[in-house]
């Protein structure tokens, strides 16, 4: 590990997971005295404690790193992001697309309302999968026998929540490699689909479902495409630690949900197709290296996660200081020893989280392995990612 990603990784971990802890505690307890009287209140206070802690992991990106992010998109649209309910499909191209997600949303004043359809195994990390937990995050075990029911139910609660939120679900069903391509073009020409180039061929059963469930309260799908220019490295959580700066581009187009057709055949090959399209605007960004179809703009780097994870570093530190008064924890080798044990801990945890966000690393011949209806029942990979 380098020493710029270790000197704030064990600082940041004990104040992440502390913090964290604090946040999961007041979720467990408004869940259990306020969400059997009033849901939405629930909802709206449970957006706050999200947002209280998705801001520390933001500050890595806005100040610590200080990655850039560059957003294209119509004027419309950029302001009616965060005031309406809205499907997001994205390509799966970087390990933090999820935290990408993250950033949009919180520039958008929604941040506290994202959700993602996302792997049942990451509600079982500690604090961000509590969390995601409370916050009635769709976690499926990528079978779509076992799926279909839990999306269905997790959809149909959506109906009325009480605040504009994202729904983001990652069609391609995992991240992009290379040897995910060489089988997504296996299986296009198999099936007379379109050669991809720099996507995956979409698996449409969860994005149908989440259409005929969301059409009738949801009023937009955002298409996002996400590339990053040649001139940046991919950015990854380990880089974001290490305080090394990326840029990326991401090109935002509003569909509205009444135009999509009606039967569902229809609406999985919509989905391709809009893979098609995405595919073709990767390619120009490769040319071009930028979107050139709709006006950029750099989205800032507001002082609120600079704010929350001060404080939090204040009230932490506070805490901790007192509590070793208390103790008299580092009086005694066998406390010092307890309490050096507990750091590595929190530590590995956060490189539990940090691996988590890497890519996967398939061969092709494990992944050529699997059949094209097992591709297509699986619906989501995420942190997501949390992402978003």
């Amino acid at each position: 590990m380098a020493i710029a990603a270790a000197a704030v990784i064990v600082p940041l971990s004990l104040l992440f997971f502390i913090s964290g802890l604090v946040i999961n505690l007041f979720q467990a307890v408004s869940f259990v005295l306020i969400w059997p009287l009033s849901k939405n209140t629930y909802r709206r206070i449970n957006g706050v404690a999200l947002e209280l802690l998705l801001l520390e992991i933001i500050w890595l990106v806005d100040w610590w790193a200080g990655v850039k992010i560059k957003m294209f998109a119509d004027h419309e649209s950029v302001n009616l992001m965060g005031k309406e309910h809205a499907l997001l499909i994205s390509n799966h191209r970087s390990d933090i697309d999820w935290l990408v997600g993250w950033v949009l949303a919180q520039r958008s004043g929604c941040l506290g309302n994202v959700l993602a359809v996302m792997k049942k195994s990451l509600k079982y990390l500690p604090v961000i999968g509590w969390s995601m937990w409370f916050s009635e995050q769709l976690f499926l075990e990528r079978k779509w026998a076992k799926d279909e029911s839990t999306l269905k139910s997790g959809l149909k609660r959506l109906k009325d929540f009480p605040r504009p939120f994202w729904l983001a679900l990652f069609v391609e069903g995992t991240r992009f490699t290379q040897a995910k391509l060489l089988v997504a073009q296996e299986y296009a020409i198999s099936q007379g689909l379109p050669k991809p180039k720099n996507v995956l061929v979409p698996r449409t059963k969860g994005f149908v479902t989440a259409v005929s469930h969301l059409r009738s309260f949801v009023p937009a799908i955002y298409d996002i495409t996400v590339a990053i220019p040649k001139t940046s490295p991919s950015p990854t959580l380990l880089r974001l630690f290490n305080g090394e700066s990326s840029v990326v581009h991401v090109h935002i187009k509003r569909r509205l949900m009444k135009q999509l057709p009606e039967t569902d055949e229809a609406v999985a090959q919509w989905c391709k197709d809009v893979f098609v399209e995405k595919d073709k605007l990767v390619d120009r960004h490769i040319a071009e290296d930028t979107f050139s179809d709709q006006p950029g703009q750099d989205i800032g780097r507001p002082i609120k996660s600079l704010l929350v994870i001060t404080t939090w570093a204040c009230v932490v530190a506070y805490g901790i200081l007192k509590f070793l008064q208390w103790s008299s924890l580092l009086s005694s080798w066998k406390g010092i020893a307890f309490s050096a044990f507990g750091l590595v801990i929190v530590t590995i945890l956060m490189q539990v989280l940090i691996l988590f966000s890497q890519s996967e690393r398939s061969n092709p011949s494990e992944v050529a392995s699997q059949k094209p209806s097992e591709r297509d029942c699986q619906n989501s990979d995420s942190v997501q990612k949390p992402l978003l």
